[in-house]
């Protein structure tokens, strides 16, 4: 009785530590705890209420997109259009007001109906034709980033806007999505509330509903999904419109943040985007990742960043850090699955 009851034990901490391998985000975690550890050790300011409000901030605006862009890479496809899709968005909003008067509200709402629109033609354009969905994003990268730069230059005579807060209804606007909180001499921006909402909805939806069911099983097996009654379509679909819907929010966020923007916002940052969804457990190949995971990546890339700054290094290290990070993070992921499956 005594053998069985160890050899019960024994399987049941494989089990525990099968379970905790498997979990994607689990790199991600170690990394931004140890990062942390580092930079309030190493600098006065970082780990102060003001210090955290700095790379809260800025991690806030990436770690939207990059949750969203996690999902559509568990589901087998990539969104190069994402960056300038915030910069597009907040543009549409910016001249529809300050040129031509429309209402703000209204003026949001089409900004967010034309980014949904295009994220639907990306994920149409990709189903219907086979092409890489790389391939598909870049054209339409290129197309907002004409729009943004020629077509806002042709519209008001400059590429930036100016004179936001003077719109009417814009402290209303401001307040959901500019707004800022005091906290122990820190500010908490509305930017990272809406990180925190968009990160549970989404690891809800992964673990909790038929569509995450279905999100896995496209970028898993899509022939396999289809086979067994999985929307194939819809579902990719609805993923380019989720990363295009996370566009238009990140670039509300930024547009009543600071009043302004440029017509270069956003562009550049779409592999920011994909590094950190790697770096929290996704998956190049698809059918495997964690919502929490890249809202991991995107935190340790804003601690880092500012980090830097508060370090008095060169900022050019960031971008040495940031391909040592997708090393590591591939290599990571492989290794933690190859190790999760020896120990099953």
């Amino acid at each position: 009785m005594t053998t069985a009851t160890v050899v019960d034990e024994r399987v049941a901490r494989t089990s525990t530590l099968t379970a905790l391998l498997k979990r994607p985000e689990i790199g991600a975690l170690v990394a931004a705890i140890a990062i942390f550890a580092f930079f309030a050790v190493t600098t006065d300011v970082f780990a102060t209420p003001s210090g955290a409000s700095t790379w809260l901030r800025g991690a806030s605006t990436i770690g939207i997109m990059a949750v969203a862009v996690a999902l559509l890479m568990i589901g087998g496809e990539f969104d190069l259009s994402a960056g300038a899709m915030t910069g597009f968005t907040g543009l549409v909003v910016g001249v529809l007001t300050t040129e031509y008067g429309l209402n703000i509200w209204a003026a949001i709402i089409v900004s967010l109906g034309l980014a949904l629109g295009a994220g639907a033609i990306n994920g149409i354009l990709v189903m219907k034709t086979g092409l890489p969905s790389f391939i598909v994003t870049l054209g339409t990268f290129f197309v907002l980033q004409g729009i943004d730069l020629a077509g806002t230059k042709a519209l008001i005579g400059q590429v930036a806007i100016q004179g936001m807060s003077d719109v009417p209804y814009y402290d209303q606007a401001k307040r959901l999505f500019g707004s800022n909180l005091s906290v122990n001499g820190g500010l908490v921006y509305a930017s990272v509330f809406w990180w925190l909402a968009v990160t549970v909805v989404a690891t809800w939806v992964l673990l909790r509903t038929k569509t995450g069911n279905w999100i896995f099983s496209v970028g898993g097996a899509q022939t396999a999904a289809r086979q067994v009654g999985v929307p194939v379509f819809r579902t990719k679909v609805g993923l380019f419109m989720t990363t295009a819907g996370a566009g238009w929010l990140v670039g509300m966020l930024l547009l009543f943040t600071t009043s302004t923007v440029q017509s270069n916002t956003g562009v550049g940052q779409e592999f920011i985007y994909i590094i950190c969804a790697v770096v929290g457990g996704c998956l190049m190949t698809g059918g495997y990742g964690s919502a929490i995971g890249a809202a991991l990546g995107a935190l340790i890339y804003g601690m880092v960043n500012q980090g830097i700054v508060y370090s008095g290094w060169d900022n050019n290290w960031l971008k040495a850090f940031l391909g040592v990070m997708l090393l590591g993070a591939v290599l990571l992921n492989e290794w933690v699955r190859k190790r999760a499956e020896t120990a099953r």
